[in-house]
């Protein structure tokens, strides 16, 4: 059978060509697997949460559809949480809940760009958006990686990018892959440079529940529809990644435009998510908040024993849930310096490639899987694999 060439091209998924690497191998007890690969947290939802699912299951109604956009009094639940955490939201019909927010990214994406358009990308990019873009025939404008600036978007860098035909200013904040927060008033600057250029500001925001202060404060001004998209995942946030739960926010307009593509793709968000997302977002603050704390106390535990170690690997970036660091052998590609970490350290990470061209020496080291208990051990494998 033919495959498209057109998808052919497209790389493949970093996290599992990284985990084939080490598919079928044991670990001895004295050098156990080390996984800075994938960014999910290690630790389970709350049992309150657990228990009231199980609950849920004796309704028949858990197991029907609901409205494509999600339902209504769920929608509510989520801006209810937006207007705590920004001190500003949404209305729940300028809300869509999706499948994670890869599902909210290709909505987004489907609904104002064509084949032949372009969209502003900062490098490193987190390697999903590439790919799906170019499966839709986008193409991605990359913004230069700054390594003094720790991959933060220069705003006259990608005002100097935009064309005829940019259709959105794409970024992540925290980013993922670096760990960076973009400040919020360079978040405005953006905002209205998109504006000044009738595009979209598109601002994935996957890690916003993992830092100390609003994000942003552009909920809070009354024009953000006609100019601004965000893209949520309550995954990683309620520690709910199987569940996939996500939210596409934008104007009334764009959310009813998207329910064409939603419709026909997955119809809506599982209600099991649903309830799971209800739930979290009415009881789930403080429990949110001591995983910050949790996450914010790993990271800086990781950055100084990695800073006060004798390795050659250089921290470029850090913050929440990632670390970008360049690794030491000019020789090797980052997915050549991966592997070798993979096979000679017993610990896998991402390769910098995988982020955007122009990154091969840099490596993506993620803390969601690793305990404070690893980190020194961590550190030191690091330091053994150039002696």
């Amino acid at each position: 059978m033919r495959i498209s060439e057109h998808i052919r091209a497209i790389q493949p998924p970093p996290i599992t060509e990284v985990k084939s690497w080490i598919a079928g191998r044991s670990f001895p007890a004295e050098k156990p697997l080390i996984d800075l690969c994938q960014a999910i947290p290690n630790y389970p939802p709350p049992r309150e949460l657990i228990e009231h699912l199980k609950v849920q299951l004796d309704d028949e109604q858990t197991f029907k559809y609901s409205p494509d956009e999600g339902l209504p009094e769920v929608r509510q639940m989520v801006c209810d949480w937006y207007q705590r955490r920004y001190k500003a939201s949404p209305t729940a019909g300028q809300t869509c809940l999706t499948i994670g927010a890869s599902q909210a990214f290709w909505l987004a994406m489907s609904c104002i760009c064509q084949p032949g358009d372009e969209v502003i990308v900062q490098l490193p990019a987190y390697f999903d958006h590439p790919m799906g873009l170019q499966a839709l025939g986008i193409k991605p404008v990359f913004a230069p990686f700054c390594p003094d600036q720790a991959g933060l978007p220069n705003t006259e860098t990608i005002a100097s990018l935009i064309t005829p035909k940019t259709r959105a200013i794409l970024l992540v904040t925290p980013s993922n892959p670096t760990g960076a927060v973009i400040p919020s008033a360079q978040i405005e600057e953006l905002f209205l440079l998109a504006q000044n250029n009738d595009i979209a500001l598109v601002l994935d925001e996957t890690y916003n529940a993992f830092i100390d202060t609003p994000a942003h404060s552009l909920f809070s001004r009354p024009d953000w529809p006609q100019n601004f998209i965000h893209i949520a995942s309550f995954g990683k946030t309620f520690a709910l990644t199987g569940l996939r739960c996500g939210a596409l926010i934008g104007s009334e307009e764009l959310v009813n435009q998207t329910l064409k593509i939603q419709d026909s793709m997955v119809v809506c968000q599982p209600r099991p998510s649903q309830i799971a997302l209800a739930y979290s977002c009415q009881h789930l603050d403080d429990w949110v908040a001591n995983n910050t704390q949790m996450m914010k106390q790993r990271h800086d535990l990781f950055r100084s024993s990695f800073e006060a170690a004798d390795t050659q690997f250089h921290l470029v970036a850090s913050g929440s849930f990632f670390a970008w660091i360049k690794h030491p052998w000019p020789k090797l590609t980052g997915r050549q310096a991966a592997l070798r970490l993979a096979e000679d350290a017993n610990l896998i990470c991402l390769p910098g490639e995988v982020f955007g061209p122009g990154l091969d020496y840099y490596l993506r080291l993620a803390f969601g899987n690793i305990a404070d208990a690893q980190i020194d051990d961590a550190v030191d494998r690091f330091h053994s694999a150039t002696e």
